[in-house]
């Protein structure tokens, strides 16, 4: 009897010895499996924050080359185009001082007068291109309502806008960032989408400001977007995105369920001052 209870208690103690032996065994293998699973989830996260400040960082160049290439624009109309319009008004105007014959000082004042009117108009041109004198004046609505009827006046296509709750306006920084995001929005919509119509929508909601585009041509879905503005050759779709960061703003790209039209959907956080006005 007592070899048995001796057998017994040896029994227990190696059950109890093997036991304790899987459960640190098993608490050890715990510890290395949150431990590497932890390193793979901080490889994850930085690789994320990388691939983030990648995008950052592309947005931004994108931003800077486009302020560059305006940049250039501007310099280059004034050199090629008033630079030289200004220089022949003085080539005439100087003429003046050492020709003493009337109608050829008459004529020479004519010709500077002309010159300076078209330096001047070039001058306008370049100015509206920068701030547009009607999105200035009268307000994004207004603007945008001029771009759509000169659209339908070139018989491009058919377009129509329609501003549904737009009683107080946004500041000018605000609404020329919005505004050159839709141009160019349309601009792409003309050149690659092949559309009969092009429809704007603009309503409030829930705090945000809404834009939406439809058309029915060739278009593309958020993937799309997102493939393309990561793309060197995607200036415009990134411009699209740094606009629209500075504004803590988003823009969806989708096809109607329909599958007739494609909608472009620009969304912004309305200012608190704005809300519920």
């Amino acid at each position: 009897m007592i070899l048995l209870q001796v057998n017994a208690d040896q029994g227990i103690s190696q059950v109890l010895f093997f036991g304790t032996i899987g459960m640190l065994m098993l608490a050890i293998g715990l510890i290395v499996f949150i431990i590497f699973h932890q390193r793979k989830v901080i490889r994850y996260q930085n690789k994320l924050q990388k691939l983030e400040f990648d995008h950052q960082r592309m947005l931004l160049d994108a931003s800077i080359k486009f302020q560059e290439e305006e940049r250039q624009r501007i310099a280059a109309d004034l050199h090629d185009d008033a630079g030289p319009l200004l220089a022949t008004a003085r080539l005439y105007l100087n003429e003046n001082l050492v020709n003493l014959d009337k109608n050829t000082q008459l004529q020479n004042i004519y010709n500077a007068k002309q010159i300076i009117d078209d330096t001047i108009q070039l001058i306008r041109n370049i100015s509206h291109s920068l701030m547009p004198p009607t999105l200035k004046n009268f307000g994004l609505e207004s603007a945008v309502n001029d771009l759509f009827q000169k659209i339908n006046g070139s018989g491009t296509m058919n377009a129509s806008c329609r501003f549904h709750d737009y009683r107080e306006r946004m500041d000018n920084d605000t609404e020329l960032i919005v505004f050159r995001v839709v141009q160019e929005l349309v601009n792409n919509i003309l050149k690659h989408s092949k559309s009969s119509f092009i429809h704007l929508t603009q309503n409030l909601s829930d705090k945000h400001f809404y834009i939406r585009l439809h058309h029915d041509g060739k278009g593309m879905t958020q993937a799309d977007f997102e493939r393309l503005s990561k793309n060197a050759s995607g200036l415009g779709l990134k411009n699209i995105q740094s606009r629209l960061k500075l504004l803590k703003g988003r823009i969806f790209f989708e096809k109607d369920p329909s599958q007739t039209y494609y909608k472009v959907t620009i969304e912004i956080p309305l200012p608190e001052n704005h809300i519920g006005a």
